[in-house]
């Protein structure tokens, strides 16, 4: 389906996504030149990510209960409104804690805003599936351009793309006021719904499964740019093109190989397939070609698996949106969160490319832990389908 199927308030939250998704990426390039002029360590610099995924994902846990109370627009306008102005912050900053503790409340900004969006594009979508599609393609391709603008920023300064991420945040704060509506609102739900949506074992797998994959995710993402030894802008190329094949997987091949094979089953290959690509990383010996190449093949794997594994988030729980997107939401970037340090502190200890074999372990654990319950989630894909 092309772009004119969608409402326009699913083209502009979409748009707001890749917005607000450049942030993530932007501070790829720039953690050399951190590290550097701050004089951090690599687990010191880490935790940049690791602050800003840890309570992004704990924020998950009150974000979707939060929508359900005053509404998915404001919740996602607070989330826009936060990283304005915390992105900012960390433009004015000399030390590596400030950043950490900064980055920790961009972290809330994105959770407030991440299950909102996600949750506003659904319900307003008249194709769910085309409508996950389209906002894992606007995020993946925001991961994708916010390396390129801090390569050339960061170029410059590290400074730099932080403050271009907070003047981005504020055309996506003044977009969304000015194209969406409020959807139709959801049942009030609190915390204790958050976390009872676990009690569905279809959920609670998807979850792990989710958590698993993210630690490999970010050990790819966060601890990669240390070990290149590339300038910023040259590492800002190298995730540029990963962020494509991002968008190429979620976008292209995630939905023509579900059709052909089935959601579950193109997802434990596409984990096989990235854990593989971790373990050539590892095997790489820090060969910078062989890292970027694997770096940017590897992009396709964590499209097709970023789609799918929303997908099945959104299909398999029968709470509101916004509860089922933080529960998933949460538990995934909670494991996340620990990637980078551990990966900052395995690294100058045990050799710089072992970081990628701890990934690929966790990721094909994650392989095993969704091939032990296929049952339940070929039933659920199946009612999915069904139901769209």
């Amino acid at each position: 389906m092309g772009l004119r199927d969608f409402h326009p308030a699913v083209l502009a939250t979409a748009l707001a996504t890749f917005v607000s998704f450049l942030g993530i990426g932007v501070v790829d390039p720039i953690l050399p030149g951190i590290a550097r002029e701050l004089g951090a360590s690599h687990f010191m610099v880490e935790l940049l990510f690791t602050s800003y995924l840890l309570v992004m994902g704990l924020a998950n846990l009150i974000a979707g209960a939060l929508a359900t109370r005053i509404g998915s627009k404001r919740t996602l306008l607070l989330g826009l409104a936060t990283v304005a102005v915390f992105a900012g912050a960390c433009a004015l900053v000399s030390t590596i804690e400030s950043l950490a503790v900064l980055r920790g409340f961009w972290g809330l900004g994105n959770a407030l805003f991440t299950t909102t969006a996600l949750a506003i594009i659904v319900g307003v979508a008249a194709n769910t599936r085309g409508a996950i599609t389209l906002y894992e393609a606007a995020l993946g391709f925001g991961i994708a351009c916010g390396p390129l603008l801090g390569g050339v920023l960061g170029a410059q300064s590290w400074r730099m793309p932080f403050a271009g991420a907070s003047a981005l945040m504020v055309v996506a704060f003044a977009l969304v006021v000015l194209t969406v509506d409020e959807p139709e609102a959801e049942h009030r739900q609190g915390l204790r719904d958050v976390l009872g949506t676990y009690r569905h074992p279809g959920v609670l797998t998807n979850a792990a499964v989710g958590l698993l994959y993210t630690f490999g995710f970010f050990t790819l993402l966060a601890y990669t740019p240390l070990v290149l030894g590339l300038g910023a802008f040259q590492i800002g190329l190298v995730f540029f093109g990963w962020g494509l094949f991002v968008v190429v997987g979620s976008a292209v091949l995630s939905s023509r190989l579900n059709g052909l094979f089935g959601t579950p089953e193109v997802t434990v290959g596409a984990l096989v397939a990235f854990a593989a690509t971790l373990c050539l990383m590892w095997l790489s010996n820090g060969d910078t070609a062989a890292l970027a190449a694997l770096v940017v093949v590897g992009g396709l794997f964590c499209g097709v698996l970023n789609a799918n594994l929303t997908t099945l988030a959104m299909g398999i729980s029968s709470h509101g949106r916004s509860v089922a997107s933080g529960a998933f939401n949460s538990l995934r970037f909670v494991g996340g969160a620990f990637a980078p340090i551990t990966a900052g502190y395995l690294g100058p200890q045990y050799g710089a490319t072992v970081p990628f074999l701890l990934g690929a372990l966790t990721v094909i654990a994650g392989a095993v832990v969704l091939v032990g319950r296929f049952g339940q989630f070929r039933l659920a894909d199946a009612g999915s389908a069904a139901g769209h």
